[in-house]
């Protein structure tokens, strides 16, 4: 069978018996994951870096058919934020290229010894990495999440079934045939890496329900509401990836030439992106001197800044914040700034309105730093260094499927190792139990 598959809507909706398609698709992705759970790593990286010439052989094709996803989406009135992650050019081609080859040179997460250990009996016991099986990817409008989380999910000696966001359909189609190229030129099976290729939401309904029992892990990337439905729907267990409401604080003891740049950077680097800052907290014992200039600095830089009373006095351009600013992604050049009583206010508004994503604090009192470090409940926090690091590829991860929020099994960003789980081996030499 095909496997970039298009399925045939479902009459009822979400509980209908799942199509022929959705059933085929899911054996093949059950049948292609004991195989590459027993691949060898040079198998494996064979087909990541054939992958990656493949997409360096078919750029032009690639770019050709995002021109086709990005105009669309501009006769929509897509926001420029939304397109933002949504358009590719050739460096970001080239970047998705190099990704794959990045993962390939990872070293092989599966087969891992964790653990080891006798017990007084004379049995030797091994913790041992395995695949976690079939990993179905959700995911909306960034094409290059196709390459990555296919070639995540294969490295670690799992089948992917790939689900991309309707706006993304021809991009996320052409990046997927180099990904079958490469799998075809290892002798991996195809459906090692699937593709569902249709824009019916009942494809989502029918991964979610676990395609008659063949997906083993659920992870989805996108917004507020994708992420609401998988969590609200899902019967398989899912690495949930809330919102990135990213906060900076800058603490009494920060340097605010430091505090400028790293502030700059998490904020207006790319604005569309999970790790992005959406609020600056200032704490009120250096507001005199650090909330104004860093304020304008933003303003000035086209950042729209929304704010409490203090920092609207600070510079005249800040709108009044509401309290759905307090716990807005905004995913654009808009922040929203207030002052805090210190780094306890800091941590109390962090643990009220945060997502447990991304926070940083910014300061040169290093106990202070590793007190806020330690308070706040995030998947990621940072120390003088920009949000934007939120990101598997600076990690050293090679790429990542997202940044998981919760906290059981996977947080944080998502890579190769947090993509598999372990079995017991047991040795013995004819022990029975009393």
């Amino acid at each position: 069978m095909t496997q970039a598959v298009r399925a045939e809507p479902q009459a009822d909706g979400a509980d209908a018996t799942l199509s022929d398609s959705f059933v085929a698709l899911g054996r093949a992705a059950r049948a292609a994951a004991r195989a590459v759970a027993l691949a060898s790593t040079n198998a494996k990286n064979k087909a990541l870096r054939a992958a990656a010439g493949e997409i360096r052989r078919q750029s032009n094709a690639i770019l050709a058919a995002n021109a086709l996803d990005v105009a669309d989406a501009k006769a929509r009135g897509t926001a420029a934020s939304f397109l933002d992650r949504l358009t590719l050019d050739p460096a970001r081609v080239e970047a998705i290229a190099r990704g794959l080859e990045e993962i390939a040179d990872l070293p092989d997460p599966v087969g891992r010894v964790l653990a080891s250990f006798d017990r007084p009996n004379g049995l030797k016991i091994e913790r041992v990495s395995t695949p976690l099986g079939v990993i179905g990817v959700i995911y909306e409008s960034r094409p290059n999440v196709t390459a990555d989380a296919g070639a995540l999910c294969l490295k670690a000696g799992n089948a992917a079934i790939l689900r991309g966001g309707s706006e993304s359909l021809r991009s996320s189609a052409a990046i997927h045939a180099c990904l079958v190229a490469g799998l075809k030129g290892a002798g991996l099976p195809e459906a090692a890496i699937s593709l569902v290729a249709t824009a019916d939401r009942a494809a989502v309904g029918a991964m979610l329900a676990g395609l008659d029992g063949n997906i083993d892990v659920i992870v989805p990337r996108g917004g507020k509401s994708l992420v609401a439905r998988v969590q609200h729907e899902a019967r398989v267990p899912v690495f949930a990836h809330l919102e990135g409401i990213v906060h900076v604080f800058v603490h009494r003891d920060a340097d605010l030439d430091m505090a400028k740049r790293v502030l700059l950077n998490a904020k207006m680097r790319r604005t569309g992106i999970c790790g992005a800052a959406e609020t600056l907290l200032v704490d009120k014992a250096c507001a005199a001197t650090h909330l104004q200039p860093l304020v304008s600095m933003l303003i000035d830089s086209g950042c729209e800044v929304r704010g409490d009373a203090a920092s609207q006095a600070a510079d005249a351009r800040v709108k009044p914040a509401r309290e759905d600013d307090w716990r807005a992604e905004y995913l654009d050049a808009i922040i929203a700034a207030r002052v805090v009583d210190g780094l306890a206010g800091a941590v109390d508004h962090i643990e009220t309105y945060g997502s447990h994503h991304t926070d940083c604090i910014i300061t040169r009192d290093a106990t202070a730093a590793q007190r806020f470090m330690n308070e706040v409940d995030s998947a990621i926090v940072l120390h003088n260094a920009s949000t934007q690091f939120a990101d598997g590829g600076e990690f050293g991860f090679g790429a990542e499927i997202g940044i998981a929020t919760g906290r059981m099994h996977a947080r944080g960003p998502v890579g190769v190792e947090q993509l598999t789980s372990f079995k017991y081996r047991v040795y013995g030499d004819g022990q029975v139990r009393g």
